[in-house]
């Protein structure tokens, strides 16, 4: 609740206020506690606070009772007696629900979630993949390689395009990019198949999030509450740690320098917040660091939620200044030595013995200590924490389907956009290795005179291959028929232009017919071999490599015959 302009979340054990300062904030905090202990009732009532305040607010709901933050709290005698102990009705407190938006990466039970490839980056999907040294530098080198060629990668599709692609050139960019091994390119196109089995297919798509989205109000100038349904994304752990620490680095790049504000501009709730340290490599260990550190400056605060402060980096937990820890249990040494680290981390109150208090905690109740305002951290204090205005427990399939089709947001998202990128270019460019060798399993068994009249499949594709249709570029038939393979002789290009133009179009014909020769000499390659294959099989294994590697030749000999210029 707010009272007096600052956030109210629990009374100390004497019955006084305790208030977390709307513009220290931003300093980042931890909410800790074994399981039961009522962590996700404190995230609420801070998210229901930032709210009345106007601050945007994003939450990761892993168990599904988040949610119940968009409905109005249900009367008990419970509620009653925590209202009448904590004197809530003189302060103004009602039941209520919270502007919201549910969002979820499968699309499946929110606004569907979307980022591309490109905004998440070789380092951060490298980690999703789960990739070795060498094939992160490898991813590195793909995007390399894409940025050089303006090739835009949005989805997995066009992920595997791109690494076809090197693996069919490597000889080619290797001595720009360096000799890349087709079997690690082989060995990174498994795991990219495996995340799309694990849904990723439906994260890495079109329309992308724009993370400005979440920084608007809903009605009456409350901060929209935006949660992230992961109760089935948490089975994915590498995917949820991923998008958690691309929304942080997306924050950081859009986000103009402020300084201290009176309160923050977004404040981010990560639960289950291990995942996101479990296994990471160092230099994804020291990214998440930096952005903590730095992101506070852009008007940011993040809570992180675990069950032990333990779970949290040495590095990262010294930003956390504002802190709530319930219960911890200890009966192990290595529990006891864990709770012992916890009690430490707060200023010692004379009052108690913090060790002892954080065991003897019972549910509701916590160890807090915030910032005063001089950015001190406060003494530790025993706290009762205030009770939601909003539903304690989940809301039903109606309401959730409700809250998420009445999404202002909900027609930018809802709907999947497949825009032209490097994929439908490999496309356009020629056939993809399968295709050849379909193609060359459905044909007549070929002879190589036959290649040199008409090419493969003459009467089907002409004596250009794939290039005897539409050219992709002028859109003018230039070099046969559908079926008859014949060349006609197109009218000239060139008539009434100005020097100055037909120059310009002949660079851009130059251009165009170098990319047609790089890709089409990869397909006339693939076909090539495959013919070769088929015509040297009666010489057993040997024959049929020797005849696919010189049918290789043939082919991209013939290729470069047919449209030499």
């Amino acid at each position: 609740m707010i009272k007096d302009g600052k956030i109210w979340l629990a009374n100390d054990d004497k019955g006084e206020n305790i208030f977390i300062l709307p513009k220290m904030a931003n300093r980042h905090g931890l909410v800790a506690g074994a399981t039961g202990t009522g962590k996700t009732v404190t995230l609420k009532v801070m998210a229901e606070s930032f709210s009345d305040m106007g601050v945007p607010v994003f939450m990761a709901d892993v168990k599904g009772d988040v949610a119940g933050i968009m409905a109005p709290g249900e009367d008990s005698e419970n509620m009653r007696e925590r209202i009448e102990r904590f004197g809530l009705a003189e302060a103004g407190f009602s039941y209520q629900g919270y502007p919201v938006n549910v969002w979820d990466l499968f699309g499946k039970t929110g606004i569907p979630l979307r980022t591309t490839i490109s905004e998440v980056g070789p380092m951060l999907l490298s980690r999703i993949l789960d990739l070795n040294d060498l094939q992160t530098d490898v991813m590195n080198v793909i995007f390399r390689i894409a940025d050089d060629h303006n090739l835009l990668l949005v989805d997995t599709k066009d992920l595997k395009a791109m690494f076809n692609y090197v693996s069919e050139h490597s000889a080619e960019l290797a001595p720009e990019y360096g000799k890349i091994q087709s079997s690690t390119l082989g060995a990174m196109t498994r795991a990219v198949v495996a995340l799309e089995m694990a849904g990723a297919e439906d994260f890495f798509a079109e329309p992308a999030l724009n993370i400005t989205d979440w920084l608007t109000l809903g009605a009456g100038g409350k901060g929209i509450i935006n949660i992230l349904d992961s109760s089935s994304l948490i089975n994915n752990s590498r995917l949820y740690a991923t998008f958690l620490l691309w929304l942080l680095s997306e924050l950081f790049e859009i986000l103009p320098e402020v300084g201290d504000l009176d309160k923050p501009k977004l404040v981010f709730f990560f639960d289950e917040a291990h995942l996101l340290f479990n296994d990471a490599p160092r230099v994804l260990m020291e990214k998440i660091e930096q952005v903590v550190k730095l992101i506070r400056s852009k008007g940011v605060g993040i809570y992180f939620c675990t069950q032990n402060p333990r779970d949290i980096p040495d590095g990262v937990l010294a930003q956390l200044n504002n802190k709530v820890e319930h219960a911890l249990r200890a009966f192990t040494p290595a529990e006891q030595k864990a709770v012992k680290a916890a009690a430490q981390s707060f200023r010692e109150n004379p009052e108690f013995d913090t060790y002892e208090a954080i065991q003897a905690l019972g549910t509701g109740e916590a160890v807090v200590s915030f910032l005063d305002e001089t950015g001190t951290p406060g003494i530790a204090k025993k706290a009762f924490i205030l009770p939601p205005q909003s539903r304690m427990g989940a809301v039903t399939e109606a309401e959730r389907q409700q809250a998420v089709t009445g999404s202002l947001l909900y027609s930018k998202y809802a709907h999947y956009v497949d825009n032209d990128t490097a994929y439908e270019f490999f496309q356009r460019m020629g056939f993809s290795q399968a295709e050849a060798q379909a193609a060359a399993q459905q044909a007549p068994e070929p002879t190589l005179p036959g290649m040199a009249q008409g090419g493969y499949a003459q009467g089907q594709y002409g004596a250009a291959g794939q290039y005897a249709g539409q050219d992709m570029y002028a859109g003018q038939q230039m070099y046969g028929n559908q079926y008859g393979g014949q060349q006609q002789v197109p009218a000239d290009p060139y008539a009434g232009l100005s020097k100055e133009q037909i120059k310009e179009l002949k660079k851009k014909e130059k251009e165009r017919r170098k990319a047609m020769n790089s890709v089409g000499n990869t397909v006339a390659g693939n076909i090539g071999r495959e013919l070769g294959k088929q015509f040297g099989k009666n010489m057993g294994a040997f024959g049929k490599t020797f005849g696919g590697n010189v049918g290789a030749s043939i082919g991209r000999g013939l290729f470069a015959t047919l449209f030499k210029k």
